[in-house]
């Protein structure tokens, strides 16, 4: 487990804050560090308070470094991400992590706002040849989607546990998975979101006959 508190810590000033979503949130930063899509930054508003991990959601060549985000209950970050105004300041770390794309064949599999990751690749150019399966409550947790259905029309599969809506599937993402039959083998699988999210959908795949060693995996703590 990654350690943030262990990871050097800088002062950014927000340039953008804008509710996407009920409690979903999209804040940035000028981007001070170079970076790889699918990497996590630790972010934290006071250096006297444990820095939390979040996946950069923008393009390695923007300007801005974008951080996706929902507010919890619980989440006293969160929360106060949520209250930023622009010119507020925020301390940030150098990206890190191994939880890269590249150009590949690959499904990228996601719940929520673990979609972050992947916008980053799809926004750094390593969209080809995807397929993408997007697990959420309601029909506004589908966050890109409307980039995502243009680019991959059939190949953008939203799951939806909470409500029906048309071309949504009506069920758990690994509902969805279940009902796939014949997934290549030779793909790599990306997985983001929550640790049983990421457990269940790997067991999954591993019965359907992928290989251990393709199933590449980021857990939203």
């Amino acid at each position: 487990m990654i350690d943030p508190s262990k990871h050097k810590l800088r002062e950014v000033i927000v340039k953008n804050r804008q509710e996407i979503a009920a409690g979903v949130f999209v804040f940035s930063y000028e981007r001070v560090y170079s970076f790889t899509s699918g990497q996590v930054v630790a972010i934290t508003v006071d250096l006297t308070d444990e820095p939390r991990l979040y996946s950069i959601a923008s393009g390695e060549n923007e300007s801005e470094i974008s951080i996706l985000f929902n507010v919890l209950p619980e989440g006293k970050l969160t929360t106060q991400l949520a209250n930023l105004s622009n010119g507020d300041k925020v301390f940030v770390s150098r990206p890190f992590g191994e939880f890269k794309g590249d150009e590949e064949s690959a499904y990228w599999i996601a719940t929520g706002t673990g979609i972050a990751p992947f916008v980053s690749m799809y926004y750094s150019g390593l969209g080809k040849d995807k397929i993408i399966i997007h697990g959420g409550r309601t029909l506004r947790s589908f966050y890109n989607q409307e980039v995502f259905q243009k680019a991959y029309g059939e190949r953008y599969h939203r799951c939806c546990s909470g409500e029906k809506g048309e071309h949504v599937f009506n069920g758990r993402l690994t509902d969805f998975l279940k009902t796939q039959n014949n997934l290549p083998i030779d793909f790599k699988y990306y997985l983001c979101g929550s640790s049983e999210m990421v457990v269940e959908t790997r067991d999954i795949l591993i019965a359907k006959g992928i290989p251990f060693n393709q199933i590449i995996a980021e857990i939203y703590f």
